[in-house]
């Protein structure tokens, strides 16, 4: 008895029949042209701007409570795209700011987050620092000794850099000019009144908390 078989195109499963994986945008991050850390995709109806400040501790409270809701709920779908920019208020501040863009986008958002997850152990230590002995007088020297004298760099040790490299991270002027000019943009143009700030399309947040951040993201956005 003679087997019958199916004309191949039968056989084919049409690709549109065929659901290819939904992209997951939380993996991808670039620099924005202020050099802001954007996060999703670039085409994402609403756009979320998040101005930080690396010695805040409502900052860092946001971020414990927020960025992993954000990243599952809103930007892993591609409906919200969330752009980091620095609002600098002090040395310490700008110190960290520098050390958290040590290895490019890619590595950024896993620096930010460990900087404000042990951030009470390092401001302890900035305190002790403030009060004590004569510092550099030349920035870079100045944050440098910031740096290794806070446990900034022990933490960056951690997450796998070398001092080495760390000391190019602070001392990079097309970091410090980025850093300095989105501080200025958060303070002048923007007009935040404190961090963390919220900018959603374009509108500015009144609220720092999460609660109030998701309540003025657009419902299409969840």
């Amino acid at each position: 008895m003679k087997k019958l078989l199916l004309p191949l195109a039968l056989l084919a499963v049409p690709a549109a029949l065929v659901a290819a994986p939904a992209a997951n945008w939380v993996s991808r991050v670039v620099l924005s042209p202020i050099g802001g850390h954007l996060m999703g995709n670039p085409a994402a109806p609403t756009k979320l701007v998040e101005y930080v400040s690396y010695t805040c501790s409502h900052c860092a409270h946001f971020v414990g409570e927020a960025s992993a809701p954000l990243k599952t709920g809103y930007v892993k779908g591609g409906k919200v795209s969330v752009e980091v920019r620095n609002a600098v208020r002090d040395k310490y501040d700008l110190t960290a700011a520098l050390l958290a863009r040590c290895g490019g986008p890619a590595r950024f958002m896993g620096n930010h987050e460990a900087l404000f997850a042990n951030q009470t152990p390092w401001m302890e230590k900035i305190e002790a620092y403030d009060g004590s002995g004569e510092k550099p007088a030349d920035q870079v020297a100045a944050l440098k000794d910031i740096g290794q004298k806070t446990g900034l760099y022990a933490l960056m040790n951690k997450r796998g850099f070398t001092n080495a490299q760390l000391d190019a991270c602070v001392a990079n002027p097309a970091s410090m000019k980025q850093v300095l000019a989105m501080t200025d943009e958060a303070w002048n143009k923007a007009k935040i009144t404190g961090t963390p700030g919220f900018v959603v399309n374009g509108t500015k947040v009144d609220g720092s908390s999460w609660s109030i951040l998701q309540a003025a993201l657009p419902p299409a956005a969840r």
